[in-house]
């Protein structure tokens, strides 16, 4: 099944009262696991993760031809500027384009301007090359877009735009990223990680983070930033990666 809202909330249970553990961007696939009256557990293959959402009316799996490279895509009904919608597709959401007209992208009944998108295909080895577009964006536990994102979703869409594979959750990805740096070694994309926590340094005196206390995406020198976070949460760091 795929996604085809631009934004959906994954529970942990089924229930809206439970907490958000991630969320679903358009074109995401998803596996239907079971049915619980109006949820269902689902599987989402990119990356393994488990959930409850409302049940909907989706639409089948495809082959995807672009992808969102904005912040946010505003969506059109007809290839005209006039004919805006209030929804946007987020970045990384991806569609299958099947028409084209003065300079906008038809998918799925909608529009989005062509200057929005990148082919399926394309990725860059600085990974991390785009993610100073979510610089004031708003910190959100489980959020994975640009009206709200968390540490560890910054991370994930960053490889996921550059067709990287990488987990949702920072004691995964802690795991999953072998290759140790030592902190006083750090430079530009490596992963600082603490418990529950992950920034990326921008270069060797700097880091971006999905910071809580701060409630919203920002840049911070590194070294006040480990001495802020021991001082306020008593955590120190647990580790610095480098994914290639």
């Amino acid at each position: 099944m795929r996604n085809n809202y631009t934004i959906i909330n994954v529970y942990e249970k089924q229930t809206l009262n439970s907490k958000v553990v991630t969320q679903l961007i358009y074109g995401d696939s998803f596996k239907k696991l079971k049915k619980i009256g109006k949820w269902i557990k689902i599987k989402n293959y990119l990356d393994g993760y488990q959930g409850f959402i409302k049940e909907k009316k989706f639409m089948k799996e495809q082959k995807n031809s672009h992808k969102v490279s904005s912040i946010s895509a505003e969506l059109y009904l007809k290839p005209n500027k006039r004919c805006k919608i209030k929804k946007k597709l987020s970045y990384g959401s991806k569609i299958k384009i099947i028409q084209k007209q003065n300079g906008f992208y038809k998918f799925d009944n909608l529009w989005v301007k062509k200057k929005d998108l990148n082919e399926i295909t394309y990725n860059t080895k600085d990974v991390f090359k785009d993610v100073k577009k979510f610089i004031n964006i708003k910190y959100k536990w489980g959020g994975k877009n640009y009206k709200g994102i968390d540490c560890s979703a910054l991370v994930q869409l960053m490889m996921n735009f550059n067709n990287r594979y990488c987990p949702r959750d920072t004691k995964d990805q802690i795991k999953y990223f072998k290759r140790n740096i030592r902190l006083d070694n750090i430079k530009k994309n490596d992963l600082i990680f603490w418990k529950g926590h992950v920034a990326i340094a921008i270069s060797s005196k700097k880091l971006i983070h999905a910071y809580g206390p701060i409630k919203k995406v920002v840049i911070m020198p590194i070294d006040k930033t480990i001495d802020r976070i021991y001082k306020t949460a008593n955590l120190k760091v647990l580790s610095v990666k480098r994914f290639i």
